[in-house]
């Protein structure tokens, strides 16, 4: 069968939006990846679940950043600090009602502020609701 010339295979279209082997995958910018993909993963596994269960107590004013691996939003990026604005007592739930989602009751305690380094909002300071649990306090360099 002939192959239609204007159309573009899935490896070109990840290719063209930056997600073949060549580009960078900015979907969650500078998160640190895995080093190995290919062989057991079972320690680096263990890894990520030990700095999960790693607990820190936040309170307001506190400077944060991601646990190396656990970013799971856009914002803040992996190195940039956010600013504690309130440790919940009673989280809220994510709304997700696909339970196939990352999301899905995923349990907020933290609300975060931080200024948006991009888009039309850029140079705002917002806040959004994180879960602690993936978070760990910032060390300046």
């Amino acid at each position: 069968m002939p192959r239609d010339n204007n159309r573009l295979s899935a490896n070109d279209w990840l290719a063209r939006i930056g997600l073949d082997e060549d580009g960078s995958n900015d979907l969650l910018l500078e998160d640190e990846p895995l080093d190995d993909l290919s062989g057991d993963p079972s320690a680096a596994l263990q890894e990520r679940f030990r700095q999960w269960q790693q607990a820190h107590r936040f309170k307001p004013g506190d400077l944060v950043v991601w646990k190396p691996g656990l970013m799971s939003k856009r914002y803040p990026r992996a190195t940039q600090p956010a600013v504690v604005l309130e440790v919940l007592d009673q989280p809220v739930f994510d709304s997700e009602r696909d339970a196939g989602s990352p999301y899905f009751r995923e349990p907020l305690d933290l609300v975060l502020g931080l200024f948006v380094d991009e888009g039309p909002h850029r140079g705002d300071f917002l806040n959004w609701h994180y879960d602690s649990r993936r978070f760990q306090p910032w060390q300046p360099d």
